[in-house]
């Protein structure tokens, strides 16, 4: 198999070295980006037996700039591969994921990227974790888009140019916009892929994650969301009707027109008592509609940075 392995990361650690190792049997090359680590990723990587590709510090870190730069030294191989398997550094490739995901490539020439299960490693360290872990389970088949982790045809990525690089979050999303927008498919099969090791444990770092969803779903639907593909507009809509208006109507309408208007903000509470009637676990449902702020202010956050010209920097939770 002409495979090459592209994984990114900063300061990883421990993660990084179990992440280059369950991809050395699989792959004919590791190539480890680095997006400036002050731990010993580097030396780590290199030591492994990783291709080490140092980002220049000089310009922003985005996970699209260090998938393409990774890419970019694929190709340089000789001969360059024809599959790419991209892997976040704190992911652990399963054993039999790349045969799997490389036979199904090769029985479907339609499609331009497969992707499996990533599971949380740690699922019970935090209610984080479950939350994190139920994210990714999606729907087997034919799908819209894929995540970090996924092998991919090295000749459909160069077609369609690539990772967004100026994209600080929802890279893979967009980039599966462009390919089925080029005739391409995006498949998740029903097979183990990667460990995947959030290491969240505090609110805080929730809700800085989910703020980044908020403004992933603003980008995404300011570069895609017209018709007929309407990228992310849904989720926009829904963060800021949930998130910004039943708050707004609620301090407004309480403060200037009549105090009922605070019953406004049982919305809130009736939502979850709705989703918990539909089938969903109580911590789900908590979070899920409380998810709706941090993603408001996310969703603000890019429309100023646009109206600003602000550049946009990452949005890290740990």
């Amino acid at each position: 198999m002409n495979i090459a392995a592209v994984v990114i990361g900063r300061n990883e650690g421990d993660r990084l070295i179990r992440c280059i190792a369950s991809l050395q049997q699989g792959v004919r090359q590791v190539i480890y980006v680095d997006s400036g680590s002050t731990d010993d990723s580097v030396t780590a990587a290199r030591a492994a037996g990783a291709d080490v590709v140092l980002l220049d510090t000089d310009v922003p870190f985005t996970a699209a700039r260090a998938r393409n730069a990774g890419l970019a030294r694929a190709l340089q191989m000789t001969p360059p591969p024809d599959r790419i398997q991209f892997v976040d550094g704190d992911c652990e490739v399963d054993a039999g994921w790349i045969t799997r995901a490389a036979a199904f490539l090769e029985d479907h020439p339609q499609a331009a990227v497969v992707c499996g299960r990533r599971r949380e490693r740690f699922p019970e360290a935090s209610v984080y974790h479950r939350l994190t872990d139920h994210e990714w389970d999606t729907p087997v088949g034919q799908a819209r888009a894929c995540g970090g982790d996924a092998l991919m045809r090295a000749d459909a990525l160069q077609a369609v140019g690539g990772f967004n690089p100026a994209m600080i979050a929802g890279e893979e999303p967009e980039l599966c916009v462009r390919l089925r927008q080029a005739g391409w498919e995006i498949w998740r099969i029903d097979a183990e892929m990667t460990l995947h090791d959030v290491a969240m444990t505090r609110f805080s770092q929730w809700w800085t994650r989910t703020r980044r969803g908020g403004h992933a779903y603003a980008e995404g639907a300011a570069l895609h969301g017209a018709p007929p593909e309407r990228h992310n507009v849904a989720q926009t809509r829904r963060a800021l009707i949930q998130g910004a208006g039943v708050p707004l109507v609620a301090v407004l309408g309480g403060l200037f027109v009549h105090p009922v208007f605070w019953l406004v903000l049982l919305a809130w509470p009736a939502q979850v008592v709705r989703l918990r009637l539909r089938g969903m676990p109580w911590h789900r449902a908590f979070f899920l509609t409380l998810s709706k702020l941090p993603e408001a202010l996310g969703i603000f956050s890019y429309a100023m940075g646009r109206l600003t010209g602000r550049r946009k920097k990452l949005i890290e939770y740990r």
